[in-house]
């Protein structure tokens, strides 16, 4: 029993480290990847939005065949029953597969015209568009802390910085929506997470690549889909296919607090990076006050208080 607990509570602070590492470096990294001055193209980003949906669909799939004993035939009965006999379901993922196509598109957007830390800052508005879709979706209930926690949270962005962040804001809009539209589906179905997400890369390859075609089109038949790879653009997209598995396991083992506290330290690393290695960002006054109102509010908004008379369980 208690090697057990302790085993999940490992399992919590391992999902977490590793969501720190994972939007650290993939906000990092691909803002360098976006500002590096080289020779010949640049890499096409709605490229490197496909290849992260191919490398997730992989990993889910291998995933799969863990949890089927490693017997091919069984990860076949299962893909077959699962997606393939099941096409209503399949297709529900579509609405919220597009809109994540959509999102990353955008973020590589923001990147390219925002340093890591106000992007990092910023994006954290999802949590108030995520609060509004469950509510209006879900029916959630919002309690005082909640509602205090987003009306500091966007004092805290207003702080930050408002320029140049449609994107942002678009990304946050689409993330938040598309964030309660698979919590409801997961929620409706029995299917597993990583069945789920083998969906979401199916539609989310077949929209990216339409990305491709529509804006990139020229450019690829011209010089190539991987024109401009290296090894960093190559790192940006397995660090982009792992964000969605790692928040799978994140929701699986650790809770909405966690989470919060992965996304403060990330961006106080993203600040400090930015600051002392790429020096794209000179902090001012104004942008730590922001920031600390949007880490308080992060945490403000998972605070469960708990009724008197329950003692709390270390």
């Amino acid at each position: 029993e208690e090697k057990s607990q302790e085993m999940s509570t490992n399992l919590k602070y391992l999902s977490l480290g590793i969501l720190v590492f994972q939007t650290t470096s993939l906000v990092l990294t691909m803002r360098y990847s976006r500002t590096l001055k080289e020779e010949g193209p640049r890499y096409l980003s709605s490229t490197a939005v496909v290849i992260a949906e191919l490398l997730k669909i992989l990993a889910c799939v291998l995933l799969v065949y863990k949890d089927s004993k490693c017997n091919v035939r069984t990860l076949n009965r299962v893909l077959h029953d699962e997606i393939l006999n099941k096409p209503m379901e399949t297709l529900k993922l579509a609405i919220p597969s597009g809109i994540y196509t959509l999102q990353n598109n955008l973020l590589y957007v923001a990147l390219s015209n925002l340093d890591a830390a106000t992007y990092q800052v910023t994006y954290q508005l999802k949590i108030l568009t995520t609060a509004l879709f469950s509510v209006s979706m879900l029916s959630k209930k919002l309690g005082v802390y909640q509602w205090l926690s987003l009306v500091i949270l966007m004092t805290g962005v207003a702080f930050v910085q408002f320029v140049g962040l449609m994107a942002v804001l678009t990304a946050c809009f689409s993330s938040g929506f598309a964030g309660v539209y698979f919590e409801k589906i997961l929620k409706e179905t029995k299917q597993s997470v990583w069945i789920r997400n083998i969906q979401l890369g199916f539609f989310g390859s077949i929209f990216g690549l339409m990305g491709v075609y529509i804006y990139d089109g020229e450019q690829v038949s011209k010089n190539g889909f991987f024109q401009g790879y290296n090894k960093l653009t190559w790192i940006v997209v397995v660090l982009q296919a792992l964000g969605g598995l790692v928040i799978a396991a994140v929701i699986k083992y650790a809770d909405n607090i966690l989470k919060g506290f992965a996304t403060s330290l990330s961006i106080i690393l993203s600040t400090l990076i930015s600051y002392f290695w790429l020096q794209d960002f000179v902090p001012t006054s104004v942008f730590f006050f922001g920031a600390i109102l949007v880490i308080a509010a992060t945490f403000l908004y998972g605070y469960d208080p708990k009724p008197a008379g329950n003692p709390i369980k270390a």
